[in-house]
C-alpha cells in the first residue's frame, strides 16, 4: 500500500508538473497573439485577461496528451533511478504496479468533467464575450451571417422560425426580424414581421410589427394588420440562445443532459451535444488508457537502451488514439456511427491495446 501510495504521488506530481509548464507555454503564445488580434484593444492587461480566459478550454482539449507524457516522465525516471528494478524484485508485476497510477487518472479524468469543465464552460464564453466588446465595441451589434441570424421555438401550438438581420451580443434583441409560425402536421399559420424584437420574461416584445394570418384569410396581405408593440410567447431563454451559437463544450456538463432535452423538444438535432456527453464521461476511461499506452512503451529499465526510440512510439501512439477519438466524434456528429460507438470505441481500444502489449512483455 505504501508503495502504490508513492508512486500515485509520484505521478501525480509529474502530472501537475507537465500540467503547468503547457499552461505556461500556452498562456504566452495566446497573450501574443491576442495582442496581435486586439491592437487597439486594453494593452497588456486586457492581452492577459483574454488569454487566462482562452487557455483553459485549449488545455482541457489535450488532456490526454498531458497524461501520457506525464506517464512517460515517471516511467524514465523511475527507470533511471533503477526504481523499477527494485520494484520488481519485490515480486510486484506490472500490471500490479500500473494499479496505482491507473487509479489516479480515473481521479483526474472524473475531478477535469466534474469541475474543470464548467469552469472551462464559464471561461470559454465570457472570452467571447470579452473578445466581441474588444473588436466591436460596447454598444456594437453581432452580424451572425451574411444570411443574418436564424433561430425556432416551439410550444404547444406549433413551432415558429425567427429570423434576423442581426442581434445584439446575447441574442436577446433582434433587429430586421421576422417570425414565421406552423401549425402542428400543417403549413405556415402566421408571419411577423418587425423592427426589433426582445426577449424578457418568456415572450418576445415586438416593435413596429405588420402581421399576416396565413392559415384562413384569402387574401393575407389585403387583411394584414399593423401593431406598434405585439407580444410572442417563447421557450428560448438568453442561456439557450448563447448556447446555441457556440459548440457543445461551451455547456456545463450538468447543464447539457437538459440542454438536449430541451433542442430536441424546440425541433433541433442534439447529436452532436449527445456525442459531446458522452465524450465527456467516457474521458476517464481514455485517461487511463493513456497511462497504460505511455507504460507499455517505457516501463522497461534504462540499461536496455532505445529509450528515445520507445518515447517517440509511446507519443506517436498517443497522438494515434488522440487523432482517433476526434475521427470518430466527427463520425458520430454526422450520423455515420452510433453514438456511443463514437465516444467509448477509441478508449477501449486503447486500453485492450494496451493491455496486450503489456501482457506480452510481462516476464514476472
Amino acid at each position: 500500500m505504501t508503495l502504490s501510495f508513492y508512486i500515485a504521488r509520484r505521478f501525480a506530481t509529474m502530472f501537475l508538473g507537465v500540467f503547468g509548464v503547457f499552461f505556461g507555454i500556452m498562456f504566452m503564445v495566446d497573450m501574443v497573439e491576442q495582442v496581435r488580434r486586439f491592437e487597439t484593444g486594453g494593452g497588456l492587461g486586457a492581452a492577459a485577461w483574454l488569454a487566462a480566459l482562452n487557455v483553459p478550454a485549449g488545455l482541457y482539449h489535450i488532456l490526454p496528451l498531458v497524461v501520457i507524457l506525464a506517464t512517460i516522465a515517471l516511467f524514465l525516471a523511475l527507470a533511471r533511478s533503477s526504481e523499477l528494478v527494485v520494484i520488481r524484485a519485490a515480486g510486484r508485476s506490472a500490471l500490479r504496479t500500473l494499479v496505482a497510477p491507473v487509479v489516479t487518472a480515473l481521479l483526474i479524468g472524473a475531478l477535469a468533467v466534474a469541475v474543470m469543465n464548467p469552469i472551462v464552460a464559464a471561461t470559454s464564453k465570457q472570452y467571447e464575450v470579452q473578445a466581441s466588446r474588444y473588436k466591436l465595441g460596447e454598444q456594437s451589434v453581432l452580424s451572425i451571417s451574411r444570411e443574418g441570424l436564424w433561430l425556432r421555438q416551439g410550444g404547444p401550438e406549433g413551432q415558429s422560425v425567427i429570423r434576423a438581420d442581426r442581434a445584439n451580443l446575447d441574442g436577446t434583441e433582434l433587429f430586421g426580424a421576422t417570425f414565421l409560425s406552423f401549425a402542428p402536421e400543417a403549413g405556415p399559420t402566421l408571419r411577423l414581421e418587425a423592427e426589433s424584437a426582445r426577449l424578457a420574461d418568456g415572450a418576445w416584445t415586438l416593435q413596429n410589427v405588420k402581421e399576416w394570418q396565413l392559415g384562413e384569410a384569402e387574401n393575407p396581405e389585403r387583411d394584414a394588420q399593423f401593431h406598434d408593440t405585439l407580444t410572442v410567447p417563447s421557450d428560448l431563454t438568453a442561456d439557450r440562445i448563447r448556447d446555441s451559437f457556440g459548440t457543445p463544450s461551451s455547456i456545463p456538463i450538468w447543464d447539457l443532459p437538459a440542454f438536449i432535452g430541451g433542442l430536441e423538444a424546440a425541433g433541433f438535432s442534439a447529436r452532436k451535444h449527445a456525442v459531446w456527453l458522452q465524450m465527456e464521461l467516457a474521458l476517464p476511461l481514455l485517461l487511463a488508457a493513456m497511462v497504460l499506452l505511455g507504460a507499455g512503451f517505457t516501463m522497461r529499465h534504462a540499461r536496455f537502451g532505445r529509450t528515445g526510440v520507445m518515447v517517440l512510439f509511446a507519443m506517436g501512439a498517443g497522438f494515434a488514439i488522440f487523432f482517433l477519438r476526434n475521427f470518430a466524434q466527427v463520425l458520430g456528429e454526422n450520423g455515420q456511427i452510433p453514438v456511443a460507438l463514437a465516444a467509448w470505441s477509441p478508449p477501449a481500444a486503447a486500453v485492450l491495446f494496451s493491455l496486450g502489449l503489456l501482457l506480452h512483455l510481462e516476464d514476472g
